[in-house]
């Protein structure tokens, strides 16, 4: 065996054990506590939820903190033009990382979850500290009812939205044939369909403003092979640069994110060990979003927010395809939920 073989080798065992356990679920949060009925909505303090005021896409310029937006509406003052994103998943994990970097900016959010109860402490935290509005949807979007509530949000020109980020998703424990059809179809309800109709939903209302952003939070899994995960999460890579292209020159931004490991409360709650992954691997949310912003501000419709990743995926590049499936299954079986 040559040099070079066994060290494509060596680094692509690592990258592998590292995107088993990421197309294992250890990324995302989709699971909240408890369900609640989809379309339901609600603005933190109870005032109504958006101005319809015309807002700029300018995702670093914010309104000052402490300003509130209730108040000003109550007294006529005129805004400032504004931007307003609405974020799936956006309770835990990635989604809240987007939540507080947003709002911290001086943005309006729409939290999209299934848990009402820790939807209404979120909004209520950050219109509290920022000052801005934050808008509740309760919404399963494993369901039918649950997608178009949100399309609907999405495409009401009264409350435009001007940044999407797709983020809800989760993993399935076991290989193929192991998880029940059922399950598998959820996921791909999740990971796929959502992502297409919410992004259509909202590109459209941006492409007719001129204007506006969309984010869908893949994961590094969509370069190796890993089962249905990271067939779902490479098909929202490969839409989101397909779409990109063709919405070039309209003023709308889509863009795929692909991280890898960020420490969420996930692990604890599904009870997956992580005792084994090497603490060099694990990636700060906010920082990771800082990134994603960053990226998305200078027109990439493919991130992968750090340099560790980057050459790791570099590495995986040029390891045989044959090779990182095989070591991904067993070390998926390895590093997997306990």
């Amino acid at each position: 065996m040559s040099r070079l073989k066994r060290v494509l080798i060596v680094l692509g065992s690592v990258v592998a054990v590292l995107i088993a356990a990421v197309g294992g679920g250890f990324l995302r949060l989709y699971s909240d506590a408890t369900a609640s009925p989809a379309g339901s909505t609600e603005s933190a303090g109870g005032s109504p939820s958006g101005s319809g005021t015309d807002r700029s896409w300018s995702w670093r310029r914010g309104r000052g903190r402490g300003r509130s937006i209730c108040r000003a509406h109550t007294r006529g003052t005129k805004l400032p033009r504004m931007t307003t994103a609405l974020i799936t998943g956006a309770t835990a994990g990635i989604g809240a990382a987007f939540a507080r970097k947003l709002a911290a900016d001086g943005h309006d959010v729409v939290l999209v979850a299934r848990d009402v109860k820790r939807l209404r402490e979120q909004a209520t935290e950050l219109h509290d500290r920022h000052g801005i509005e934050a808008e509740v949807l309760a919404a399963d979007l494993a369901e039918e009812k649950g997608i178009a509530a949100v399309e609907a949000r999405l495409s009401d020109p009264k409350q435009p939205v001007d940044l999407l980020v797709n983020n809800a998703g989760f993993g399935n424990k076991g290989r193929f044939l192991e998880v029940s059809m059922a399950d598998e179809l959820k996921m791909l309800t999740v990971h796929c369909e959502a992502v297409l109709r919410l992004t259509s939903a909202a590109a459209e209302s941006m492409r007719a403003r001129g204007r506006g952003g969309v984010v869908n939070v893949a994961s590094v899994a969509a370069f190796v092979p890993r089962g249905t995960y990271g067939a779902s999460k490479a098909w929202v890579v490969q839409f989101t640069q397909g779409a990109a292209r063709d919405l070039a020159g309209t003023g709308v931004r889509l863009m795929a994110l692909c991280p890898g490991f960020v420490r969420t409360e996930f692990h604890e709650r599904a009870g997956m060990g992580t005792d084994n992954i090497p603490g060099w691997m694990w990636l700060d949310a906010d920082k990771l979003v800082d990134a994603a912003l960053s990226d998305l501000a200078r027109g990439k419709t493919l991130s992968i927010p750090d340099p560790r990743y980057k050459a790791l995926m570099g590495v995986v590049k040029l390891a045989p395809r044959g090779l990182l499936g095989g070591v991904s299954s067993k070390a998926g079986r390895k590093y997997g939920p306990k």
